[in-house]
């Protein structure tokens, strides 16, 4: 069976680092977090956060080494751009391995300014962003139609069954 990409994206507070971390559980995949990879190279190098580029690059090429080996793959970012979403695709298409794009959702404003404004951080070093800071944030609509998960209305098991139920379903079409 072919490798998946299976790529996460949605701004912060949404839930993407728990349904990404649950998904590779239950698949055994490899994760791929952008936000540890960014903190890393800050810890390690003289760039400061944000680093631009940097650290979806080094998402790429990882993701690619993982899907080479004929592992799945759940990467987790932010994806606020039409270039990076594509650029997901790509590595997959490269390493010939499937892909599903999924964004994560909160449909509950409420809900997501108070994960916002109450989140622990599990990175040392990241500074989350404030709730005006995400309400200003440059992320644009999807011109494709992902795989939209609210996590206003799924828990991270159901938001997960639903991933692995529409996979069930292309790789059976």
């Amino acid at each position: 069976m072919t490798a998946t990409l299976f790529s996460i994206g949605g701004l912060p507070a949404t839930g993407k680092t728990t349904v990404a971390r649950a998904l590779a559980r239950r698949l055994r995949a490899a994760y791929l977090r952008v936000d540890t990879i960014e903190a890393a190279i800050v810890e390690h190098s003289e760039l400061a956060h944000p680093v631009g580029v940097v650290g979806y690059a080094v998402g790429y090429r990882l993701a690619a080494d993982q899907l080479q080996l004929g592992l799945d793959v759940v990467a987790e970012s932010v994806n606020p751009l039409g270039i990076t979403r594509d650029a997901w695709l790509a590595v997959a298409t490269e390493a010939g391995a499937g892909a599903m794009e999924i964004e994560i959702i909160c449909s509950d404003r409420a809900e997501h300014r108070r994960r916002v404004e109450h989140r622990t951080l599990d990175i040392d070093g990241l500074v989350p962003p404030t709730w005006e800071e995400i309400e200003n944030r440059d992320y644009r609509p999807w011109d494709r139609d992902p795989l939209v998960l609210d996590t206003a209305v799924l828990t991270p098991t159901a938001a997960v069954q639903r991933v692995l139920q529409t996979l069930s379903r292309r790789r059976a079409g």
